[in-house]
């Protein structure tokens, strides 16, 4: 499915606030103080390595708002291959615009690209099974949004954004309710019969007791938690295609492909959000 690009009213704020940032009080004294008003510059936004680019939109926004007069070219789109080397955009127009927009534009950019690329790497890996690869909440407070979009790009699948659109019912809420039917019960009776309800059990008796209650009170996904992937065999066996059924905790490269094997549904990784590597890509003159 083609990647549908996040709308610019979605994304112009975490720009502007990024470029409030990096100009404080008084601007960029550094690039005032050297750089010519009337001066004009071409560069390119070249990849240092390979991997999968995300983030072009904001690129361009931040040397937009810098300076309007700034031309943007993309010779890439978010979600395209790139190798060493490759030009992913060129830029040209008033220096002192572009230098002072330059590093909000690759923070932007590298980031979401090293998410992206780190999404694809584990897409690739579990690709002989059916499990779908997706991202978590855990996220950089105040860029969920892109960086769920940047999962996207990669080749992954989005989990809930925020505690309002789907019900998951955790360790803490089973302690809190007493049992598993209990939180089970309890949730259904609360929420409307459009939001799903996801349950995540830490041992097989807890599974058994989701698949104890009735159809039309039943999780509609089981979260199996940091379960090895013998365990999940086991556990998506037990289920039989009534409930999805998704694993979570432990999540490599080096795991990802033994884990897709036991047959689950979808698999979630925290990591590719909060601490995927950045994609190394520099600004060159040209």
């Amino acid at each position: 499915m083609p990647l549908t690009p996040l709308p610019e009213i979605m994304i112009e704020l975490l720009v502007r606030n990024a470029l409030a940032e990096d100009l404080g009080r008084a601007g960029d004294i550094t690039t005032d103080a050297i750089i010519p008003v009337r001066q004009k510059w071409k560069g390119a936004l070249v990849a240092r390595q390979g991997g999968i680019v995300a983030g072009l939109d904001l690129a361009r926004l931040a040397f937009r708002l810098i300076d309007s007069a700034i031309i943007f070219s993309a010779k890439k789109s978010d979600g395209d291959v790139l190798k060493p080397k490759d030009i992913i955009a060129t830029i040209q127009g008033p220096a002192r615009g572009i230098i002072t927009a330059e590093r909000v534009a690759l923070n932007f950019l590298c980031h979401l690209s090293g998410i992206a690329t780190a999404t694809h790497n584990l897409v690739k890996a579990v690709k002989p099974h059916k499990a779908r690869l997706c991202c978590t909440r855990k996220t950089t407070p105040g860029l969920r949004l892109i960086e769920k979009y940047a999962v996207r790009a990669g080749g992954g699948s989005n989990h809930r954004f925020g505690l309002d659109d789907a019900v998951l019912i955790k360790d803490n809420h089973i302690a809190a309710a007493g049992s598993v039917r209990d939180a089970v019960l309890r949730a259904r009776a609360s929420v409307g019969h459009l939001v799903k309800v996801e349950l995540e059990v830490d041992t097989l008796d807890q599974l058994q007791e989701a698949l104890d209650l009735p159809d039309n009170v039943s999780p509609d996904a089981v979260l199996l938690d940091n379960m090895p992937p013998a365990k999940l065999k086991k556990a998506v066996a037990m289920v039989k295609g009534r409930f999805t059924t998704e694993a979570s905790g432990r999540v490599t490269l080096d795991t990802v492909k033994a884990i897709a094997a036991s047959g689950v549904d979808v698999i979630s990784v925290g990591w590719i959000t909060h601490s995927a590597p950045i994609l190394d890509i520099g600004l060159d003159e040209v």
